[in-house]
């Protein structure tokens, strides 16, 4: 009984044994690399994301359970590839499993090249230009591809056939190639314009306004969007008529409340989804944390409004607290099917991570739920089958109005309904100015012994019309004479209008009415009304009068030319047949067949023959006549052949001129 004891102690030993040495470490250190920027413009956002992920992961047991992730944190100068790499190599020597960030495009290059020769995993939260990732690099950012298809989807459902983009650096060209594309593929009109690196834009912004566009692509940091929009504002491009398309992710970020009742159509993209209880649930736990380290200065690092959570998360932290979270699932699925190990490792030294290669191939193939959203991955390890939100400025702030994803494109939540909706209470309490044009009965001046003045002094069709339409829709309104009485033409050589048309174009006008028809020109110029009045323009002509028959109608598919072509092509054909005929010996033959040798031969093709022999050709029916000789068959050939044509083309204009009569 001891003894069988002592078996099961040893046994039971040895099976914890065997089970700690499969398990993971019980500390796994990753490195992470952070501008130093990040701390001055961002309040060190991203390296609070990292390490508050890394804080979650250790609190929560059923990601890696038996083990504890370490944040190793390095800071390096933006465009410092030297000390970068330097910081690199000194991470590695520690024993780093996994390498994140930085968020500069030159440092982040040299990083990824020593990954991917050491074998260790590179996960990234930035744009990045480039379309293929290397083997041991995943990027949770969108691709700029994927991204600029979003944007072109949106204009083109918006309908916009002309637009302005400012960009603020080259890498906002690179975001939006595929708008910058799309004339080669249809007659939009694309005007591109860089903005100053300071803040003083207001010369560019009135070159906008004067060319008369009303649509602008807005491409900057969202650091200066309100300082942008404040300019346009100014130089009085904020109004009902400009559409603006934010392309910056962290439209979210910017106060907006002197835009909200303008009237200004502003749509942007989000990837971070405030309303998402994860996101809520995630802020709000962050808050709670931070306050907890009076020393991190939780006022200031706030990433979200007190009254608002989630609001404030900028995109790219976000990204970075999901990279933890995938990195650690990763590693513990990995862990479930090999032995895993961590050890330091040389820059100078040949010698690679064995499970580096298995992780990121576990990384690329997990799926999950984060803060932005589903993340998965394609094999080129480039995020897929993902969803952006589209928002618009509503007088409550940034709502929802539908979203775009990278396989089914863009679908919008409202309805036609809510459309109206909007519509009509954008317009009540304005007043619009209606431009018109002197034009009985639709226009005139009121006559009365008296002085009109204001809306008084119209009267007309159009006048009861624009009367009948504001007593629904709840709008004022405030009638005018268009300055130079003309309807609108445009300018070949200026490409400007002239009359309603150039009013409404020029912003005089909100809104115009009159007999003006609508023309293709014009159609591309505003937008029109369902017509009031359908007047169409007829071309009247005396219904003709069925002809008697003539003797000689049948004579009439053919012109006379032709006709007498024929006559003299039937006979010079019938004399050459005589000629030849005479000439060649073939076609003398014997009148009597039992004369062996007769005195007399007799020819077939006398003169009245062989014009028998043509007309019968001609009207398809032959003769009992025939040619022996190779001249007289080569010259019935080709005759033959010449009345095929003429008959069947005689045939079907014959047809046709019975059709028509």
């Amino acid at each position: 009984m001891p003894i069988f004891n002592f078996c099961e102690l040893i046994t039971a030993c040895l099976i914890i044994h065997i089970h700690l040495s499969w398990s993971l470490p019980e500390i796994i250190k990753i490195g992470g690399l952070f501008d130093v920027t990040d701390q001055i413009k961002g309040a060190g956002k991203q390296e609070t994301a990292f390490r508050y992920a890394v804080e979650r992961i250790n609190y929560n047991k059923d990601i890696l359970p038996n083990s504890r992730l370490s944040a190793q944190i390095e800071k390096i100068a933006p465009r410092d590839s030297f000390h970068a790499s330097k910081r690199v190599c000194h991470l590695l020597k520690s024993g780093v499993a996994a390498l994140f960030g930085p968020e500069s495009g030159t440092t982040s290059s040299h990083v990824q090249s020593i990954c991917d020769a050491l074998e260790i995993p590179h996960i990234e939260t930035r744009w990045d230009p480039l379309h293929r990732r290397e083997g041991y690099s995943i990027n949770l950012y969108p691709s700029p591809q994927q991204i600029s298809q979003a944007y072109l989807s949106v204009i083109k459902e918006f309908g916009w056939k002309s637009f302005t983009i400012l960009y603020e650096d080259s890498a906002g060209l690179m975001r939006l190639q595929d708008l910058l594309k799309t004339p080669t593929d249809s007659d939009i009109k694309i005007v591109v314009k860089q903005l100053n690196s300071n803040d003083e834009n207001k010369e560019i912004l009135r070159e906008v306004k004067q060319s008369g566009e009303i649509h602008i692509v807005l491409d900057c940091s969202h650091l200066r969007i309100h300082t942008l929009l404040k300019e346009a504002q100014a130089v009085g491009m904020m109004t009902a008529y400009h559409n603006y398309l934010i392309t910056n992710l962290d439209l979210h970020l910017v106060d907006l409340e002197d835009f909200k009742y303008g009237g200004t159509n502003i749509t942007s993209f989000r990837l971070v989804d405030p309303n998402n209880p994860i996101v809520q649930g995630v802020v709000r736990n962050w808050m709670l944390g931070e306050k907890r380290f009076p020393g991190r200065h939780f006022p200031e690092n706030m990433l979200i409004k007190q009254e608002d959570p989630g609001l404030g998360m900028k995109t790219e932290t976000a990204l970075m607290y999901d990279a933890v979270h995938l990195f650690a699932k990763a590693l513990d699925e990995l862990d479930k099917s090999q032995v895993i190990t961590t050890k330091p490792l040389s820059c100078r030294g040949m010698e690679t991570w064995q499970h580096g290669n298995s992780l990121v191939n576990y990384m690329k193939l997990i799926e999950m739920e984060g803060l932005t959203g589903k993340i998965k991955f394609d094999s080129k390890g480039l995020r897929t089958d993902f969803e952006l939100e589209i928002v618009e400025l509503k007088k409550d702030g940034l709502q929802k109005v539908g979203s775009w994803h990278d396989q089914y494109g863009i679908q919008f939540a409202r309805n036609f309904t809510e459309t109206y909706s909007e519509i009509v209470e954008s317009l009540q309490n304005k007043t619009l100015v209606v431009t018109t044009i002197r034009s009985p009965p639709y226009s005139m001046y009121r006559e009365s012994p008296e002085r009109l003045v204001g809306n008084e002094a119209f009267e007309g069709y159009a006048i009861d019309l624009i009367s009948e339409i504001a007593k629904i829709l709840k709008f004022n309104y405030t009638f005018k004479w268009v300055d130079d009485g003309a309807y609108g033409y445009k300018n070949k050589e200026t490409g400007e209008w002239n009359g309603l048309m150039g009013e409404l174009l020029s912003q005089k006008a909100d809104l115009a009415i009159a007999d003006l028809t609508i023309t293709y020109e014009r159609e591309q110029a505003v937008d029109f009304s369902m017509p009031f009045m359908n007047l169409g323009i007829s071309i009247l002509y005396k219904k003709p009068r069925k002809q008697p028959p003539e003797l000689f109608s049948f004579m009439q598919p053919l012109s006379i030319d032709v006709w007498i072509y024929m006559i003299f092509a039937y006979l010079g054909v019938s004399v050459l047949l005589f000629i030849l005929a005479r000439f060649s010996p073939y076609e003398w033959d014997n009148p009597h067949p039992c004369a062996e040798e007769p005195e007399v031969l007799v020819n077939e093709f006398s003169l009245c023959n062989s014009m028998w022999f043509t007309i019968g050709s001609l009207m398809q029916q032959g003769s009992d006549i025939s040619p022996k000789s190779v001249s007289t068959r080569m010259v019935a050939g080709m005759w033959w052949f010449f009345t095929l044509i003429m008959i069947s083309s005689y045939t079907a204009n014959l047809a046709a001129f019975l059709t028509v009569e």
